[in-house]
């Protein structure tokens, strides 16, 4: 018998797992697909290159308290990060290019140089990051609902005021627009930010997505954009080998059928093979229809279930990924070392990419955000030859229309490829000679992204829809309240719930702290 039953193996049941097993706990983690890690998964999609197929970059995680609880533990297991003093970049359309570094003083003079006082409000936004970053990552990471959250309220009030608390939440909802607009003369500066609101399931419109984009700008100044050597796939390794090492123990290909419910307790799970396996906890990090619609199907929970069923998925995400001949050539200098390049003209463009694929419709020209994970970690491919990691984070869940008039169909299958092919040929004029380097290319739908994991609805990598009435506090359900369910001894982790979606590892590991790891 386990102690504890982990439904799911991403990065938020691999924390949990990795903690209570450290904790001297019996661990058990299920695993519905043939191989473990959830959206932490890295195939080789032509011979000898290495594609990691869905999440793919490690900041959260890399300065997160999951991070820096585990970090140690898994370097043992051959956790290695591989970084770039150049985490980020925009491209616009007619080539102009603009890098963010790790060097604070050097983002502050080229940005003045595009416009003057732009690097200077840009250094006082980050740092004021970094003065609230106590309280603000506090809120963004912790449990809310909790006495340490409630002290450090207080002190907030004591501090500021009441009225002054007040405002500062308000300055936290302004939309990524606002702060843009009202602080950056340079439309390179607006352009360089705009697009990392779509990383937070957000638009340039949405409540609160100014204060994650200085949030982003921050992390990725002070840490760049490590990725994982080897891929994402070998971090989820390291995590089950220290996992195991104390005595964990993974089952994969177990589709866990149902939660088994006794008298208002949980007492384990049955798989769809009929296996029964028992445990007086259960953790399930799944999505809410899973839960409620699926695992909890026999059990009377009304509340949970009609929230589950009004509970909304966001935007699709595509991915496209190549193999290339050679290191590609940038027509725009000084891009060849930087991990994550946006393709994008500005606040309108991301505006209107985002706007058409919450309409269903195809973009006509999508928001891309471009990885060279290879100038990173040379062993993802043959020396000389080059991987690239595309992800487009406004593709349509449901495709009603294209917006361009040019593709026809309303099935992913059908128009992935044409899609595909919109996006390359963007990509294409950017980069000397692109057409004669592709080995091999590989197009992710969201349709396909789901077949590979089913908790991506619809494609949706966030877990949900991010706005305010889906977050923070009321995330997933406006009742919600630290992962906690109606069932004594289950609680719900995941993307789906608090602190939300990336690698940070947020909701495993409060649910450890809370089970005593």
């Amino acid at each position: 018998m386990a102690d504890h039953i982990i439904i799911g193996s991403g990065i938020n049941g691999l924390v949990a797992a990795a903690l209570l097993a450290l904790k001297g706990d019996r661990v058990t983690v299920l695993e519905r697909e043939d191989v473990i890690g959830g959206c932490l998964r890295t195939e080789e999609l032509h011979p000898g290159f290495q594609h990691d197929v869905m999440a793919a970059t490690w900041v959260l995680f890399m300065t997160s308290p999951a991070g820096a609880a585990l970090g140690p533990h898994l370097a043992r297991h051959g956790f290695e990060y591989c970084h770039t003093p150049h985490p980020t970049a925009v491209l616009r359309p007619g080539g102009e290019a603009v890098v963010l570094t790790m060097d604070r003083a050097r983002n502050a003079s080229a940005l003045n140089a595009l416009a003057a006082g732009d690097g200077d409000r840009f250094a006082a936004d980050v740092g004021a990051v970094a003065a609230d970053a106590p309280f603000l990552f506090a809120l963004l990471g912790g449990s809310l609902w909790s006495w340490p959250t409630a002290r450090l309220m207080i002190g907030q009030v004591r501090r500021r005021g009441l009225r002054g608390l007040a405002a500062w939440f308000g300055r936290a909802l302004d939309p990524a627009r606002g702060w843009l607009e009202a602080t950056y003369q340079s439309a390179g500066a607006q352009a360089l930010l705009a697009p990392w609101v779509l990383h937070t399931g957000l638009t340039p419109e949405s409540s609160y997505s100014g204060q994650m984009g200085r949030v982003i700008a921050f992390a990725l100044e002070a840490a760049g954009a490590p990725i994982v050597k080897g891929g994402s796939g070998a971090a989820a390794q390291a995590f089950r080998r220290l996992i195991e090492a104390k005595g964990g123990t993974f089952v994969t290909g177990a589709d866990v059928e149902r939660i088994n419910v006794h008298n208002g307790r949980v007492t384990g799970v049955t798989l769809v093979d009929g296996e029964v396996i028992a445990a007086p906890s259960v953790l399930a990090s799944v999505a809410p229809g899973q839960l409620y619609e699926r695992l909890l199907g026999n059990v009377n929970l009304p509340e949970d279930k009609t929230a589950a069923r009004r509970f909304r998925h966001g935007r699709g995400n595509f991915q496209l990924h190549y193999a290339l001949d050679a290191v590609p050539e940038w027509l725009a200098p000084g891009l060849g070392q930087v991990a994550l390049i946006h393709l994008a003209d500005g606040i309108d463009s991301v505006s209107k990419s985002s706007n058409e694929a919450e309409r269903g419709m195809l973009p006509v020209t999508p928001t891309i955000c471009v990885g060279q994970p290879s100038a990173l970690d040379p062993t993802r491919c043959p020396e000389g030859k080059a991987v690239l990691w595309l992800q487009i984070p406004d593709a349509p869940r449901v495709i009603k229309g294209d917006a361009a008039g040019e593709i026809e169909g309303a099935d992913w299958d059908a128009v992935r490829e044409a899609f595909a092919d919109r996006i390359e040929r963007i990509l294409a004029r950017h980069i000397k000679g692109f057409d004669k380097l592709v080995l091999a290319r590989k197009a992710c739908s969201p349709k396909d992204l789901e077949r590979m994991n089913v908790n991506l609805v619809g494609g949706d990598p966030y877990g949900g829809a991010c706005s305010i009435d889906q977050f923070f506090i009321w995330r997933p359900f406006a009742h919600s309240t630290n992962g906690d369910t109606a069932i004594r001894g289950l609680l719900h982790i995941g993307a789906s719930t608090h602190p939300g979606p990336g690698l940070g590892g947020g909701s495993g590991f409060n649910a450890a702290k809370r089970l005593g790891a």
